[in-house]
């Protein structure tokens, strides 16, 4: 079961008078995308058919992640009372089609499975933690760190079952490499585009490049470093390189340079 609850939220304290535009938008996004959780614990389960511990463990943390979902749809009806979770998510699921019937694994194995989703919470821990001390709302600010918190829980929950899978199949370090540079490729890909669409521009036609950039600019600016050192040495972790050493200091920096310089060029186009 979930750690906690919706009506564990102090909701009475939401001030609106403490409301970003910008970040509203990209919270109706990710209430999509974090309410699709179920979809994918789905597909776990049937990758892992044989491991009824871990499946027990994919199965609460997809209902974590429709919690959460269901948390920052709540909070956008209350920041945007015209925001209709229902229909933007029917949106979402006609747009975005993922095979979640599949009882294969795409990255090879499952430690490759484990290291994808290692790669993912990273993302998503360090996303909410950006969010939660960019947010001046108070209910905003709150439903982030818990949601941060929950993330990195599941990072860990994710990555002691990769080291006990890596283990059982004999994946090396360089096939965990190519995992994680595959799956940071795929962060492009149409799911946030499709979820920024269904929820903010869908009276237009959809233009993937379009709502992937608004998407992007929105959320790059609530970026600091040090979120992203702390994602690159969770990274550094799943890939089975050691997050204490120079270079990873060195990809800290790479990769705060990278993203504070698409930042300032997303955010001149859109000006």
């Amino acid at each position: 079961m979930a750690r906690w609850q919706l009506d564990d939220i102090g909701w009475e304290r939401f001030d609106a008078g403490k409301l970003d535009p910008g970040i509203t938008r990209i919270v109706k996004a990710a209430s999509l995308v974090e309410y699709n959780g179920g979809a994918y614990a789905r597909h776990l389960c049937l990758v892992f058919a044989d491991d009824p511990e871990f499946r027990a463990s994919a199965q609460r943390w997809g209902e974590e992640e429709i919690q959460h979902g269901r948390a920052l749809a709540r909070w956008a009806a209350l920041a945007d009372p015209g925001f209709d979770f229902a229909a933007a998510f029917a949106r979402f699921r006609d747009s975005f089609r993922v095979d979640f019937e599949c009882s294969r694994s795409r990255r090879g194995s499952r430690t490759g499975e484990m290291v994808a989703r290692c790669v993912v919470e990273t993302g998503t821990s360090s996303y909410y933690r950006a969010l939660a001390d960019a947010a001046a709302e108070p209910v905003l600010k709150e439903i982030c760190r818990r949601i941060a918190a929950d993330e990195v829980r599941h990072y860990k929950l994710f990555r002691r079952t990769l080291e006990r899978y890596r283990v059982r199949e004999g994946v090396g370090f360089w096939r965990r490499l190519l995992v994680v540079l595959r799956r940071l490729a795929e962060a492009r890909d149409d799911e946030l585009a499709c979820a920024y669409y269904a929820a903010n521009e869908f009276n237009g036609r959809y233009d993937r490049r379009r709502c992937s950039r608004n998407y992007a600019r929105h959320a790059f600016a609530v970026y600091r470093e040090a979120h992203v050192a702390g994602a690159v040495k969770m990274l550094f972790k799943a890939a089975g390189l050691c997050a204490n050493s120079r270079l990873c200091r060195a990809g800290e920096r790479l990769a705060w340079q990278v993203m504070r310089r698409r930042a300032l060029r997303l955010a001149a186009l859109g000006a």
